[in-house]
């Protein structure tokens, strides 16, 4: 290929280069990369990060020192609600109970200060979960360590992941239904109450989930889907929070025909 040099990069008689004239060109041509270009570069590639974590369904926040928070995913910001054991107040990462945020305190200190990694137990009865603190290398520049909490999950499975897995297994709407019943720790006896069916019927959708999930045993069905990548729903923005796993699943009677689960939109 033949090289063709850029007039303007020409030395003109009696002015040498003049960058001034050269740069519009550059930039026209695709040549340039300088601080602009590499800004913006840098600024796209933060953006697709934090894009990223969003579409983990585990609540990760990045604290720059021992309390304040830069950065919280979707799931952290769900995850945060009402009723779990921390909260954010003015920006700040707290426990919500004196006992909690003492633990915190010292778990977020051990961390900036010394690079220790903590798992706390916070809250209780229901609400309570496990969070982890890890420290980040110091960067350049940077006197301490980065501090990343993530929030346990308060739920074995999302519904959203029972859905992808059915969809993925072709189950029918019922047997979805009672996926959802098992991951949410319920009896075989119990989901047929909840669907209004009889024992029987609950017994031979399981023995058709196992056969088309190739699972040896509830356990192992349970346990599939337990291990599924924790993806968020792809309806970010328009009220679709997951509720808990047994809060949703309710008896559905006319789910309990042999219809196949509804198709999903892609994430």
């Amino acid at each position: 290929m033949m090289y063709t040099p850029l007039e303007s990069s020409r030395p003109h008689p009696g002015l040498g280069f003049d960058p001034a004239g050269a740069l519009p060109l550059l930039r026209e041509r695709g040549y340039y990369s300088g601080p602009e270009r590499r800004n913006a570069a840098a600024t796209l590639q933060m953006r697709r990060m934090a894009q990223m974590v969003d579409e983990v369904d585990y609540g990760m926040l990045l604290l720059s020192d021992e309390s304040r928070v830069t950065h919280a995913n979707r799931a952290a910001r769900r995850d945060l609600d009402d009723t779990h054991p921390l909260l954010l107040a003015g920006g700040e990462l707290r426990g919500r109970q004196p006992h909690d945020a003492v633990l915190l305190r010292d778990a977020l200190a051990g961390a900036c200060q010394r690079g220790l990694r903590r798992l706390l137990k916070l809250g209780e009865g229901e609400q309570r979960v496990t969070v982890a603190v890890v420290p980040l290398p110091a960067l350049p520049g940077d006197a301490q360590h980065g501090v990343v909490v993530v929030l346990g999950k308060r739920r074995m499975c999302e519904e959203l992941t029972v859905d992808w897995f059915a969809r993925a297994h072709s189950l029918t709407m019922a047997e979805t239904a009672v996926v959802k019943g098992l991951c949410a720790d319920l009896t075989p006896q119990q989901i047929a109450q909840r669907q209004g069916v009889g024992l029987a019927t609950i017994r031979t959708q399981i023995g058709s989930i196992r056969a088309k999930t190739g699972s040896a045993s509830i356990r192992a069905l349970v346990r599939q889907v337990a291990m599924l990548p924790p993806l968020v729903s792809a309806l970010h923005g328009l009220g679709g929070g997951m509720a808990g796993a047994a809060a949703s699943f309710t008896p559905n009677p006319a789910a309990l025909g042999a219809r196949p689960a509804p198709r999903l939109a892609p994430m």
